[in-house]
This record gives C-alpha cells, structure tokens and sequence, in this order.
C-alpha cells in the first residue's frame, strides 16, 4: 500500500536526486517522475500531499500539468519550481492553479520550510478540530486554524492562497476591498499588474461557498471598485 507521498515532477535528475535526499531527510516518501503525462497517470492523487511541479517539461508543459490538475483537484496543494523567475511567469503559474511559486536557484531551507507548511496544510483535514477557530457564513463553517470548510457542497481542505484571501475578506467584512489591494495584500503583486489571477480565485471561492455560485450572496461585485464580503444573505 503506497504511504502519503510528495510528487515530484522534475525532469532534471542532478536536481530531482538532490530535492529527493532532502525530502527523505525530512522523512516524506517521494514519487519521482520526468514528464508531464507521468505525472498525470497518479490520478486521483488520493494519498498525494504536495505536488513540486517544475515547468519546463518534456511533452505536457508543468503549466498544462497544473491546469489540468487544477481542474480534476482544486485542493491538492502545488508549488512550482522552476528557472523562470519573471513576474509573467509567477503570474502564469499562479493563474494555472498552483499555490506557491519558488525560482531556481533557490535556497534549500526556504524550499523544505515551504514544503513542510504545504504539508502541513495537506494533513490538517484529517485530524479532528482542537479549536473552536472558526467563522460562520451562510450555511459555510470555514475552520481557521485546520484550513478547511464545511460547507453546502461538502467539506473541503482550502489553500494558503484561498485562506489568506478569506481572512482578509472576513477581517473586511462589509468593506470595498479593490482589485490592487487584493493583489497587494494576497499575492504580492503590483497594483498595476494585469492577471486574471484574482477573478479565477474569486470563482473558486464562489463554487465552495455560494448556493448558486452564478447568483452571489456573499462574495460580491462592486462594479468599477472591487469586491465586497458579507456574512448575511445578500442576494443580487
């Protein structure tokens, strides 16, 4: 029976060898493969922790790889490792799907720190809630410190990305937050910067926690100035 595992989809060997010592160091049991297909053959991904995705990839690209990831798990962690350190780049992974970005050359601490909180994260779902941390919507329980959500749809295990912007919207609640803000306080990014990054996020969250994701109660459109949360049944 295969134990939890990190995928790793990395067609450099030097570098897969060396990010695989690391990671059984660190005690994780890691599924090693080249191209993008291999990597799309694990599905469902069932006991899959973390996928570490790099880009360039003989075949599938690591970007297509992500998108259809995305698509068949919207909560299965990734986080792209790649040599293509621009900012359209980091856009273009981010709007794939993936939920952290780390460039070549990288440093080896911050990369296993990132894994270790990307873990984590992945492993929360599964352990019973020892807190009382946790924020009420509609018929949505968001459970702060496990990072997931029981919700009308079902329960779901949420990403850093997706929690950090709920925190923000529910620490917001009522107020306009803008598009830059967002992408300020979310991702880092340039208020200037053009992505479609946010409204893809925006989607997400309205299919895990809106009735009729197509009618939003609660995750709402200011036209011309952003978006706006509330916690009430705010029908549009």
């Amino acid at each position: 029976m295969t134990p939890p595992y990190i995928l790793l989809v990395e067609d450099e060997l030097h570098i897969a060898n060396g990010l695989i010592f690391n990671l059984e160091q660190e005690g994780y049991h890691v599924i090693h493969v080249t191209t993008g297909e291999q990597a799309m053959e694990q599905a469902p991904w069932s006991k899959c922790l973390l996928v570490i995705l790099d880009l360039m990839l003989p075949g599938i690209s690591g970007l297509e790889v992500c998108r259809q990831l995305r698509l068949q798990d919207p909560r299965l962690p990734v986080l792209i490792l790649t040599a293509l350190g621009k900012e359209q780049d980091r856009i273009a992974g981010l709007e794939a799907g993936a939920d952290d970005y780390l460039t070549k050359p990288f440093s080896l601490a911050e990369f296993l720190l990132r894994v270790r909180g990307m873990v984590n994260r992945s492993t929360w779902y599964r352990n019973t809630p020892q807190t009382e941390d946790r924020f009420r919507f509609g018929d949505n329980t968001v459970y702060l410190q496990e990072r997931r959500a029981h919700t009308a749809h079902g329960d779901i295990v949420l990403t850093d990305l997706e929690m950090r912007m709920l925190r923000i919207f529910f620490e917001n609640e009522g107020v306009i937050l803008s598009r830059e803000e967002l992408l300020a306080s979310v991702w880092g990014l340039a208020p200037d910067t053009e992505t479609r990054t946010l409204d893809n996020f925006i989607v997400r969250l309205r299919k895990y926690f809106e009735p009729t994701p197509a009618k939003p109660r609660h995750f709402l459109t200011v036209r011309g100035r952003g978006y706006r949360f509330s916690r009430e049944d705010s029908a549009s």
